[in-house]
């Protein structure tokens, strides 16, 4: 973790809403998500607000030895988004808890606030993180 990482770090980040990225896109193998609009997935929505988020940081800590996980997400999900549209993420860190990272996340798509929340991370030195994950497989 760098000294720079301090609350008040602003980042925007821009992504077209594809296909790919829709209700029916989210579980191909559910019949049900199959039927739903196609319009931009909540689920995918909270990957691109993290996607933000790690962008945000990534110059203020050692990429890639240390990376963030995300551990907590509180969001609204306001308007649909039809493909094709692009969505804008504003993402501010709000608080530094040792390796606990706090941040006010919200998107727009050109037409409406689409999301507003907080999303949580967490700092992780990815060797160790793996190496968690390893041990626990062998539980398995």
């Amino acid at each position: 973790m760098k000294e720079t990482l301090k609350p008040g770090l602003r980042y925007q980040h821009k992504f077209i809403v594809p296909e790919s990225k829709t209700v029916p896109a989210l579980y191909p193998e559910s019949d049900e998500f199959l039927a739903m609009p196609e319009v931009f997935a909540t689920g995918f929505l909270v990957g691109f607000l993290e996607w933000s988020c790690i962008k945000a940081i990534n110059p203020h800590i050692e990429w890639p030895v240390e990376q963030t996980v995300g551990t907590h997400i509180d969001i609204s999900h306001l308007a649909a988004t039809p493909t094709g549209f692009e969505v804008t993420a504003t993402v501010e860190l709000l608080e530094v808890d040792g390796r606990r990272l706090v941040f006010g996340v919200e998107a727009h798509d050109g037409v409406d606030l689409i999301s507003k929340g907080r999303h949580e991370r967490f700092i992780i030195h990815k060797e160790k993180f793996d190496a968690k994950l390893h041990e626990k497989r062998k539980l398995a």
